[in-house]
């Protein structure tokens, strides 16, 4: 008979320290690179080890009944997640977002291995609540945030959904020409692609835009609403400039791709993980039906 025990789905990223052996090959090999260049080792392995205790406490604290898994970041499009799984991202806010695309209403509660190094916006459950907020996620005893997440469905049916933000643009990030339309208005654009944020990802990728552009859209994290943010448009007598920036609840955002090569459309910053967007393709963005469930308590 099948187990339909909870499961705790351990979601991490490697560590500066292993990345850096994987270049490497060998411990000494590292050290070497690193003492030639006037840095040490020994920071990174400091981080590695609380890194590492900060994990096996978060994985003692899983009630005895339930079964338990460890998943890296690089295998999340291949992992299958249940809908009994309660998701535990240990590390950076990021990683709450690399893991949401993948979910189906299953919480998630987020641990910060390192206070001093990350903001902890998404990461916010303390190792000494986590024991209790594990079974509280199954009773509904928690405090919840419906965080909005934006989508884009290409007319090809091909979907790509985010926590933060989706680019539509040039993979090298040069010149990029599409038409973009909302509600009746349309323009031809030349620009260094555009994103459309939710209220997540606006105290990132979007805020520096808007910081940098001074084109201003309010978006909160659990409002049914993103927003779209233009990168550089460039004015000429085929192209115009004035659809920059706007929010979008009631209407989609739709874009048609004037790129012959090397359109792509990529999620949370994760450019390998990509749509295909070459001339003549279209995308529709706007919210997603689909929401995560991030456990703050």
């Amino acid at each position: 008979m099948t187990s339909t025990a909870p499961r705790a789905v351990f979601v991490t990223r490697e560590t500066d320290y292993e990345l850096l052996l994987a270049r490497h090959a060998t411990r000494e090999q590292a050290r070497f690179y690193l003492d030639t260049r006037g840095q040490e080792l020994a920071q990174l392995e400091a981080r590695q080890e609380q890194f590492q205790a900060v994990l096996r406490q978060a994985r003692a604290a899983v009630p005895v009944d339930w079964r338990q898994t460890l998943v890296r970041r690089a295998d999340l499009d291949r992992f299958l997640f249940a809908p009994e799984d309660v998701i535990v991202a240990v590390g950076q806010d990021g990683l709450v977002a690399n893991v949401a695309k993948y979910l189906t209403d299953q919480p998630v509660l987020g641990v910060n291995p390192a206070p001093d190094l990350y903001d902890g916006v998404l990461v916010r459950v303390g190792l000494n609540r986590l024991g209790a907020a594990l079974p509280a996620c199954i009773h509904g005893d928690v405090a919840v945030e419906n965080r909005t997440m934006v989508e884009g469905v290409l007319d090809t049916g091909e979907k790509l959904v985010a926590l933060n933000e989706l680019f539509v643009g040039h993979r090298s990030h040069q010149s990029a020409r599409y038409r973009i339309a909302v509600g009746d208005t349309t323009e031809d654009h030349s620009s260094s692609g555009l994103i459309v944020a939710s209220g997540t990802g606006a105290t990132g990728w979007a805020r520096s835009i808007m910081e940098a552009t001074g084109q201003q859209v309010a978006l909160e994290p659990q409002e049914r609403a993103v927003g779209y943010f233009v990168r550089e448009p460039f004015p000429s007598i085929a192209t115009d400039t004035l659809l920059r920036a706007g929010k979008l609840d009631q209407t989609a955002l739709q874009v048609t791709s004037r790129m012959n090569d090397g359109g792509v459309i990529f999620a949370d910053g994760i450019e390998q993980d990509f749509l295909l967007f070459d001339w003549g393709r279209q995308v529709s963005l706007a919210p997603s039906e689909r929401i995560l469930r991030l456990i703050t308590t």
